[in-house]
């Protein structure tokens, strides 16, 4: 689920003292100051590729292994009576065979900060998307969450920027990626490796 941080809201006083504008005076040319393209020179300008988009490979083998399969044993008891009920779409991961998944949407503040807390299973055809407000460069953590998770950070075309693999139960440590993102796909740990889902590839979002 992602980190929630709660700002810190300062309040400052400005004091405001009225006095008459000040007149800048104009600035000469710098003798290296290059005159703004025109005409095909600036259709040249305009041409020119653009700086390649950030992507956070995916490694020959994962970072981390499982100390354990299936839910950890210190999980603890659901806080909730009732489980949320979320709406639910398709992931389709259209560069590796099609692969899909069906996902709950945690798109409100409540569903992305519980996310899969307190699961002691998910299918291997399931798992859960979150959905941001902004696209930004967004930090996760495993607290009382029972199962291990891959989880994939998607930009707003679709791109996987990066992934997390084999995310350990019951963790407080941050986990992300060095690359902005729309969208965080969490899986069972080990679903990209045994289904060839790879960072830089392209996931179809339906209903989503």
């Amino acid at each position: 689920m992602p980190v929630t941080k709660l700002p810190i809201a300062l309040s400052l006083g400005f004091l405001v003292i009225a006095c008459e504008p000040r007149v800048e005076e104009p600035v000469p040319p710098s003798r290296d100051a290059r005159p703004e393209p025109i005409g095909q020179e600036a259709q040249a300008s305009e041409n020119r590729p653009s700086k390649a988009r950030c992507i956070h490979p995916t490694e020959d083998k994962p970072k981390r292994t499982l100390a354990r399969t299936g839910p950890d044993p210190a999980c603890p008891p659901d806080d909730l009576a009732k489980p949320l009920l979320l709406r639910e779409g398709k992931v389709v991961f259209a560069d590796a065979k099609d692969e899909a998944v069906t996902v709950e949407i945690a798109q409100r503040d409540q569903e992305r900060a519980r996310g899969l807390m307190y699961r002691k299973e998910m299918a291997e055809e399931r798992g859960m998307i979150f959905v941001f407000e902004r696209r930004e460069v967004h930090q996760f953590w495993m607290h009382n969450t029972c199962i291990p998770l891959d989880m994939l950070f998607v930009d707003d075309d679709g791109t996987i920027v990066g992934i997390e693999e084999n995310t350990p139960t019951m963790n407080d440590s941050t986990f992300s990626v060095p690359c902005a993102s729309r969208y965080v796909i969490e899986v069972n740990a080990g679903y990209c490796r045994r289904h060839g889902v790879r960072a830089g590839q392209k996931v179809r979002l339906e209903g989503i």
